[in-house]
């Protein structure tokens, strides 16, 4: 999925400064792409009305709010006078595992690993690196952002393409909104989708998740609209059915999010027994997903962590390098130096297993 709005506010103590769960990981996110089983046709059926509004009503305001915010009365004919809620819509969004409040317990990365950082998903990355070379090292110049990178998000986000979803994003988003949970979100993420009506999508076009994630990219529209990119040369954006646009659109979301030119995500390292975890804690509260950023410590050095005991496994960074250090599965095991393109990728999705995945497999595809 594009980018997890989902954000839960946890603050660690010392104690699990590198054990806490990140939000979203390793559970079916309410923004990322559906998984295989789920990718079935939209029926649009009548709802139990949740929110403050019938849902007559509220489909009034929807089309009043997107004519004030100028979308076309055109792309608003088209969409409001039939659309439905659809009540699978709703059932999946009240399914979402969140898990209990104050909850410590410690999932471990190493399963997920297994699961998500196979040898298949590593192959068809290969395969789609051999078909498209010149095309992602046209792309890799032009954003500087690692082509292996863009190929893994793409790889997990939908498959290579295979797994985008077939819900009407109009009913799906239309329905979220009015469910009321997280209302400004989908109702805006719903206007932009008009917008994109009148940029010269069609319906058809906007299909994703039933949260609304579109495209081989699973960007939200308010995304489509902002960042997606033609990659293929043909003055157009099509996050659908072009791979070279989705490999850029992917691309430029990383730059515009800060991506750094020629740093690569992070590298495994080995900690020493004795480690003092507590003298390299992070020492302010994250601005954003605190059960991510709290696992991980405050910047240092590259030189820094070498007069710490910390030492790489195989590549390293230059001495003036800035990292931070996660350990996913906490003392003993593989812990990790990661960089601030490690933090565009949570930017991507906010869950360290997430953005660890991604890195891992970006390594092994370029291997």
């Amino acid at each position: 999925m594009t980018v997890t709005f989902l954000m839960r506010s946890f603050l660690a103590s010392a104690s699990f400064l590198f054990a806490l769960p990140a939000c979203g990981q390793d559970a079916t996110d309410p923004l990322a792409p559906l998984d295989e089983g789920e990718t079935i046709a939209s029926t649009a059926t009548i709802a139990v009305p949740t929110g403050d509004l019938g849902w007559a009503d509220y489909r009034n305001h929807l089309a009043r709010r997107a004519a004030a915010e100028g979308v076309s009365q055109r792309a608003i004919d088209s969409v409001l006078p039939t659309l439905q809620p659809n009540d699978r819509v709703i059932r999946l969004d009240r399914s979402q595992p969140g898990g209990t409040p104050g909850d410590n317990v410690i999932p471990p990365f190493a399963p997920y690993q297994r699961r998500h950082v196979t040898r298949d998903i590593i192959q068809r990355g290969k395969a789609e690196a051999r078909q498209h070379w010149t095309k992602l090292h046209e792309i890799q110049d032009r954003y500087g952002v690692d082509k292996d990178v863009i190929l893994a998000i793409y790889g997990k986000e939908t498959s290579y393409g295979r797994i985008t979803g077939n819900f009407d994003l109009f009913e799906a988003l239309g329905t979220l909104a009015w469910e009321g949970r997280r209302r400004e979100l989908f109702e805006s993420e719903f206007i932009a989708a008009l917008k994109l009506l009148d940029k010269g999508y069609t319906r058809s076009h906007l299909k994703g998740s039933w949260a609304g994630a579109a495209g081989k990219t699973q960007f939200m529209p308010t995304n489509i609209l902002a960042l997606a990119a033609d990659g293929d040369g043909d003055n157009y954006a099509d996050i659908w059915n072009s791979e070279p646009d989705a490999f850029a659109s992917i691309a430029n979301y990383l730059v515009q999010k800060g991506w750094i030119r020629g740093i690569d995500w992070g590298i495994p390292v080995n900690v020493p027994y004795n480690f003092d975890r507590n003298s390299v804690r992070r020492l302010t509260e994250p601005e954003r997903c605190p059960r991510v950023f709290n696992r991980h410590s405050r910047w240092l050095t590259m030189a820094e962590w070498r007069a710490l005991g910390i030492s790489p496994v195989g590549s390293s960074f230059s001495d003036g390098v800035e990292l931070k250090l996660f350990e996913p599965d906490g003392p003993g095991e593989t812990a990790y130096l990661v960089t601030r393109n490690y933090d565009m990728i949570l930017d991507y999705n906010c869950s360290n297993f997430y953005a660890l995945t991604i890195g891992l497999v970006a390594d092994a595809i370029e291997r």
